[in-house]
């Protein structure tokens, strides 16, 4: 039976079911309040019949409908009301037995709102996004069909003031099929099985407001480093007559205290709009910057508007950071961006909604905080922009954002698109995008996490689709870099070459691909490539995987897997991958064996794919301007393509990243055996030194030595070739071990330490052979020595929040992993561990931190196994 999701996860992810027992909300008289929708009634017109005027008008029963909260696609709807369990539905293959039947009809979204209508009150609807279509009615009126409500992003304003009745209204969407070759949607290409409602309904917030006769947008919000700060923002008039009156804007501080306000008046005439520009100077501003290189200061603005009536409206509170955005292409036509005039580079990796589109706050703060640990500065949406609170939980952290339209459906229907995707724009669609460009940029623009916007992803828009995203983004005051695509297949005149490439590898390829100068190699900006790594552990397999399916990895090496891509899409085995582990480390005996030997693949695949990018960053002919990594994350349970899995269990994959992405760093080169010191801080600084030692597999030394140097901010510089790298004969060890200062082994604070397992014989590349996604390998390194070491004692103790593993042994202790369990043998997720996959020299000892959620964990208790490493447990007293 598969094990429950809800429980494994619900004390740290809070997913709620609470099903609201009434759709009937009221607003407050006062003038600017907006109300979300916080709960729908919801069912298909299978069921209730089509006639959208009857079903929104008073007293239908819907006693027979499903209950959600302020948004949800159909099937999160039928998940929140047990239809369906996450837990079966993705066990093994389920999901390909859902009927699809069911979503080729339209549903409606039914909510009951209270609403007070007094004289010289004026009502808005505004959307934020249902997917893709829809009608929407009120009081048996039609508001807007859907030629108008249309784009999974169309998120428009409505006046509704002539249909709203004093007392109870009835709000209506019939939401249309979404197909996302036919609809701008949010689509899911190879990345897992499409969901089968592909995303259809009220899948953002929907907001009524009440304001007097005039509105105000959302502020957006322009900055300069030396405090100057414009508020911008449209007025609207609502009356036939002119009406006049004043905006006010107050600034407030990250403490809290106010700055000052700004003051401009307006003066309409009949249902006109007028654009204002409320300027300020804040004293001492402090500015923002990403996570790695300082604070994340937020300032906050709120408007108000008046006329001779009194109080018209207000803006909700919007929160900005000063920090200014640039990129420039350099000599090599790659895309090389700064902020607050300090080259950046990107470390990120590609994000992705849940499957069904649900939005987790919980669990997005975790993936974000799990980012920051890794080292990343950047997240990538390719089409996948979420809701605002993701923006904002990326301001408080640090996190920089990539977002954009995404490939492979109808946002890329262009007659050069070769990949045949997408049903070719009509003129409608362009009508759609702008719509739909505008409300993003609306709702992204004062965030100061917002790092570009990609207008396309593996292809570029028309010339003009173009035009019309640019005119939308500089209507709402853009202050950040817009980019053509993610690839260099072609760019349009006004926006010039994107210069960023997308040659793969999206499949396994060997550590010393990345320092090669081919593909996706470390030089220019890797929009998306990776080795296609990410192997959940046992504990996350079993709650997705059948016992059968858990044998066929490791029994069945070339078999189509239900859990990795589409059953059309090149990953859908783990062939090209599983070739490499049979190949370089030996046929597996057993799952727990293949499952070790995968996250050795995995780790050194990630490990060395960042330590290239970070490594070139300067000092190189061509730099390497910025790394995104394909993925981040799964939308459902998947075996391939993340840095965690989708129970938020961290494995090689991730430590891999960790450690290739630290701060100040020391990472071996493959092809010319020499170690790049990498410093990505702003003020790090001064004397360091290199420990080097290799060692055999029995515990014999073959090689000692250390490296004096110095350290800039913001810089890597190639060094030394590795002594006794030429002395092995099998298999060996080598330990690079970044110091602060020029003192004797040993002595220094430790910034980096850092393990790599060698081989005599090194992995060869087949370059002409290769593919848009992989390079294939005609020779591989060979690792099997490492299932004969001799075993390894490791003593560990556990206090609070610290482990110490000590090797007792006189050979090394290899490959040490770490997980973190409570009383019943269950993971604990998310956690944090200093270092894990760790790697002991004979007599070593090393201390290891973890930080974990603790409310609702009895008995937390250490795992421990290893490559040669007997497996115990030991509790975290």
């Amino acid at each position: 039976m598969a094990p429950s999701f809800s429980v494994t996860l619900a004390s740290l992810l809070l997913l709620t079911t609470t099903l609201f027992s009434t759709t009937t909300i009221a607003l407050a008289p006062a003038r600017g309040q907006l109300a979300t929708i916080p709960s729908w009634k919801v069912q298909s017109s299978a069921k209730v019949g089509n006639d959208a005027a009857k079903l929104s008008s008073q007293n239908v029963d819907t006693s027979g409908w499903y209950t959600i909260g302020s948004k949800a696609t159909l099937m999160s709807t039928l998940l929140e009301n047990k239809v369906y369990t996450e837990s079966d539905l993705f066990y093994s293959n389920n999901f390909e037995k859902v009927d699809y039947a069911p979503y080729q009809v339209p549903w409606f979204y039914r909510a009951e709102i209270k609403l007070k209508s007094t004289a010289g009150s004026h009502f808005q609807l505004k959307t934020h996004g249902i997917s893709s279509r829809a009608d929407l009615y009120l009081n048996g009126e039609l508001i807007a069909e859907k030629n108008v409500q249309a784009g999974a992003y169309g998120g428009l304003t409505y006046d509704i003031t002539s249909k709203v009745k004093s007392g109870k209204n009835v709000l209506l969407a019939r939401a249309f099929p979404t197909d996302y070759n036919r609809d701008f949607a949010l689509g899911f290409v190879d990345w897992n099985p499409y969901p089968p409602d592909n995303g259809t309904g009220v899948w953002r917030d929907v907001e009524i407001k009440e304001t007097g006769p005039v509105s105000m947008s959302l502020p957006r919000v322009t900055t300069k480093l030396d405090g100057d700060v414009s508020v911008k923002l449209d007025v609207k008039s609502y009356e036939d007559g002119s009406v006049q009156g004043e905006v006010i804007c107050t600034i407030t501080g990250p403490d809290g205290k106010e700055l000052g306000k700004s003051r401009e008046e307006f003066k309409l005439a009949n249902k006109s709009q007028q654009k204002l520009s409320l300027d300020t100077k804040i004293p001492n501003p402090q500015p923002w910057w990403p996570k790695q290189w300082g604070a994340q200061p937020l300032y906050s603005t709120t408007c108000t508007a008046s006329t001779s009536f009194g109080p018209s409206d207000s803006t909700p509170k919007i929160r900005f950071g000063i920090r200014t955005i640039t990129s420039t292409l350099n000599t090599h036509n790659d895309t090389a961006f700064s902020i607050n005039n300090k080259p950046f580079q990107v470390l990120g990796a590609g994000y992705t909604s849940d499957i069904f589109l649900r939005f987790n706050e919980q669990k997005l703060r975790a993936q974000f905080h799990y980012m920051l640990d890794m080292g990343l500065n950047t997240v990538r949406l390719e089409g996948k922009q979420e809701h605002p609170r993701l923006y904002e939980i990326a301001d408080e952290l640090g996190l920089m954002v990539m977002t954009g339209w995404e490939c492979c459906d109808k946002w890329e229907g262009w007659s050069y698109n070769d990949e045949g995707s997408g049903e070719k724009w009509m003129n409608v669609d362009y009508g759609i995008a702008n719509v739909s460009m505008r409300h993003e940029a609306e709702m992204m623009q004062h965030h100061p996490s917002l790092l570009t916007f990609l207008v396309g992803s593996d292809f570029w828009p028309d010339d003009r689709a173009v035009q019309i995203y640019v005119d939308a983004l500089k209507a709402f005051d853009w202050q950040t870099p817009i980019i053509a695509s993610a690839s260099q297949r072609g760019f349009p005149t006004l926006l010039g070459n994107g210069g960023m490439k997308m040659d793969g590898p999206y499949d396994w390829v060997p550590p010393n691909y990345w320092y090669a100068d081919q593909l996706g190699a470390a030089f220019g900006f890797g929009s998306e490539l990776g080795a296609g790594v990410g192997t959940p552990t046992l504990s996350s397999l079993k709650k997705f995987l059948s016992p059968a399916d858990q044998d066929d990895l490791w029994e069945q090496p070339k078999k189509g897997l239900y859990h990795m891509s589409t059953n059309v899409s090149s990953f859908y085995t783990r062939e090209i991958y599983n070739d490499a582990l049979w190949k370089r480390y030996g046929a597996p005996t057993s799952l727990p064996d293949y499952l070790l030997k995968a996250q050795m693949m995995d780790y050194e695949a990630t490990r060395t794919q960042f330590e290239a990018y970070a490594s070139r960053w300067t000092g190189v002919a061509r730099p390497a301007t910025g790394l995104i990594y394909w993925m981040l994350n799964n939308a459902w349970p998947s075996l391939h393509w993340n840095l965690f899995d989708y129970y938020l269990h961290p494995a090689g994959s991730y430590f891999g990243t960790k450690v290739g992405s630290r701060i100040e760093h020391v990472a071996f080169d493959y092809i010319t055996s020499s170690v790049y010191l990498i410093n990505r801080s702003l003020s790090a600084s001064g004397a360091r030194t290199i420990d080097i030692e290799v060692l055999a597999p029995n515990g014999t030394v073959l090689q000692k030595s250390s490296t004096k140097t110095d350290t800039m901010p913001n810089s890597s510089k190639k060094l030394d070739k590795v002594p006794g790298v030429d002395k092995i004969k099998d298999i060996a060890f080598l330990k690079l071990v970044l110091r602060e200062g020029k003192g004797a082994t040993g002595e220094g604070k430790v910034l980096s330490r850092n393990v790599y397992w060698l081989s005599a014989k090194k992995d060869v590349l087949n370059w002409d052979a290769s593919t848009w996604y992989y390079t294939p390998v005609s020779s591989y390194a060979d690792y099997s020595g490492l299932s004969k070491l001799e075993k390894a004692k490791v003593d560990v103790k556990a206090t609070g929040s610290t482990v110490v593993l000590e090797n007792t042994s006189k050979v090394p202790a290899v490959f040490i992993s770490l997980s973190l369990v409570d009383g019943a043998g269950e993971d604990i997720v998310p956690v944090m561990w200093e270092d894990n996959y760790v790697t002991l020299w004979p007599g070593e000892k090393l201390e290891l931190s973890v930080q974990y959620a603790t409310g609702g964990y009895g008995g937390a208790k250490v795992q421990v196994t290893g490559k040669n490493v007997d497996a115990q447990t030991v509790s975290l007293g």
